[in-house]
């Protein structure tokens, strides 16, 4: 078939596709891992800087400030080499060799390679804080008086956390939480700068065998589209159904 000139000279063979198809799923993975831990991270913290215990609730906030005010890039950098110049030389060997875990029905499970570990918890630490911020704007929303009869009841702090105040600013910050996700899915591309091989790093790849810049990057571009768009389908489906239970 041949495309239409204003794609340009040429188009990207199949298997350049399939390059790119494997760097969403890569991209969709890594993000969805990132989401899972930053959110269970991220009400943790929240629930730390919501204590009353003043050693819980400043080593969290100092923890957010840092992970809020420094580039992201620099965090991947610094997960991917200064840890990984940290840890003794038989750790970081057990991390680079492929292992096999045997799950049951003939499934195995592979450990990921460093690289993708460092991305995934520089992301992760880095969106926790973003999504504790969340949270505490959402707990604001919440009557002080619910708090005050919780404990009257005795109920202790977690607890009211727990089943009080955070089921509340979950439902408030349900829209600004699927932002966060999606700003996940956009930051994983910061990650090709130490060889993740997601999105944009095959895109890249592509554009490098191919020299069709255009095209890489237009499939590329529209690759993210879906996985945001996909995103906040799965969001708002979510939040449908919530109104209506």
């Amino acid at each position: 078939m041949t495309p239409p000139s204003w794609l340009g000279q040429g188009w990207l063979a199949p298997h350049y596709l399939g390059w790119l198809l494997h760097g969403a799923a890569m991209t969709a993975a890594l993000a969805l891992c990132v989401s899972l831990a930053a959110t269970l991270l991220g009400i943790l913290l929240c629930a730390a800087q919501d204590s009353r215990q003043r050693w819980l609730r400043w080593p969290a906030r100092l923890f957010c400030s840092l992970h809020r005010n420094t580039p992201l890039l620099v965090q991947v950098l610094l997960w991917y080499f200064g840890a990984g110049g940290l840890l003794p030389d038989a750790a970081m060997q057990w991390l680079n060799t492929p292992h096999q875990w045997a799950l049951p029905l003939g499934f195995s499970l592979g450990w990921p390679p460093f690289e993708w570990l460092a991305a995934w918890l520089a992301l992760s630490l880095y969106s926790a804080c973003f999504i504790s911020a969340e949270l505490a704007a959402g707990l604001n929303t919440v009557a002080r008086g619910q708090r005050l009869a919780a404990r009257a009841l005795g109920m202790t702090e977690w607890q009211i956390f727990r089943y009080i105040v955070l089921p509340q600013a979950l439902r408030v910050i349900r829209q600004p939480l699927l932002g966060q996700y999606t700003a996940v899915i956009k930051n994983t591309s910061l990650t090709m700068a130490i060889g993740v091989a997601e999105l944009s790093y095959t895109s890249r790849q592509v554009e490098s065998e191919t020299l069709l810049a255009f095209q890489a990057f237009a499939v590329a571009t529209a690759l993210y589209l879906l996985l945001v768009i996909a995103t906040q389908l799965a969001g708002s489906r979510h939040a449908a159904e919530g109104r209506i239970r």
